[in-house]
C-alpha cells in the first residue's frame, strides 16, 4: 500500500468497505433510481454493481483512499476509447442478471461521449455522509500527480448542480450534459484541464460536445446533437 500524508493506494483488503461507499452515494441519488427503478431490489444491485467497479478499478485503474476510508476515487487513464469493453459487458452480466441491460445502456450513454484525447477519467467518488472534505483531500492529492504530468481529468457530476459541490471546488467546470432516455436525470460531464490550457474550453474536444445527450440508433449510442462546450 502507498501511503501519501491522508491518503494512499487501495487494495483487495479494501474491497468490502469501498464497496459500500460507492453503492451508497448511487443509493441517494437520482441515478440509482434510474437504473434500479424497483425500490425492493436496489440496495442488492447496487452493492454488487459497486463492488464490480471497485474490482475493476483495482485491476485495470487506480483506487485511492483516505486513510480513514472516508472517501474513495476509483481512477482510469484513456487513450482514445474506453479499453476492455467486452471484458466489462461480461463481468456486468455475470453480476447484475435482468437489471445488466439498464447498466450496459447507462455505460453506453457515457462511452458515447468519452473525450477523445488522453486524460484520466474519475469514474466514481465516494464519500460518507457528511465527509466532503475528505473528498477534497484525497482529490487535492490525485490532482498533483496528474499536473505533474500535464494530464486532464474527465468525470461525470451526477448531481443537478455542477457548478457546486466538490468537483467544482476542485478545478472542474460543467460541460453540456447526457440527458438518460427514457425519463432519467442528467449527466454532466466535467472537464479538468491540464495546468497549461486555457479555461474557456480547457482543451475539451468540440466533436464530442452534446446539447441533448444520446439517443439509439441501430443497436448504437450516438451523439444527438452537436453543441458549443
Amino acid at each position: 500500500m502507498t501511503r501519501t500524508g491522508m491518503m494512499c493506494r487501495a487494495s483487495g483488503a479494501d474491497l468490502d468497505v469501498l464497496s459500500g461507499l460507492v453503492a451508497e452515494a448511487f443509493s441517494d441519488g437520482p441515478v440509482g433510481a434510474w437504473l434500479v427503478p424497483a425500490l425492493t431490489d436496489r440496495p442488492l444491485v447496487l452493492c454488487r454493481y459497486a463492488r464490480l467497479v471497485v474490482s475493476w478499478g483495482l485491476e485495470y485503474g487506480q483506487v485511492d483512499m483516505t486513510v480513514d476510508q472516508s472517501a474513495v476515487a476509483v481512477w482510469f487513464r484513456r487513450g482514445e476509447a474506453p479499453a476492455q469493453a467486452a471484458g466489462w459487458m461480461y463481468d456486468l452480466h455475470q453480476a447484475l442478471g435482468a437489471y445488466a441491460s439498464r447498466f450496459a445502456l447507462w455505460h453506453a450513454y457515457l462511452d458515447a461521449v468519452v473525450p477523445p484525447v488522453p486524460h484520466a477519467y474519475l469514474a466514481h467518488l465516494a464519500t460518507l455522509p457528511g465527509r466532503e472534505d475528505a473528498a477534497r483531500v484525497l482529490l487535492a492529492a490525485c490532482h498533483r500527480v496528474l499536473d505533474i504530468e500535464g494530464l486532464p481529468a474527465y468525470a461525470e457530476c451526477l448531481g443537478g448542480r455542477p457548478r457546486e459541490g466538490v468537483l467544482a471546488g476542485c478545478g472542474y467546470t460543467p460541460r453540456s450534459p447526457i440527458l438518460l432516455e427514457p425519463g432519467g436525470p442528467a449527466l454532466w460531464r466535467m472537464w479538468r484541464p491540464a495546468p497549461d490550457v486555457g479555461r474557456s474550453c480547457g482543451g475539451f474536444p468540440s466533436r464530442v460536445r452534446l446539447r441533448r445527450g444520446v439517443t439509439l440508433s441501430g443497436g448504437r449510442v450516438v451523439p444527438s446533437r452537436l453543441g458549443p462546450c
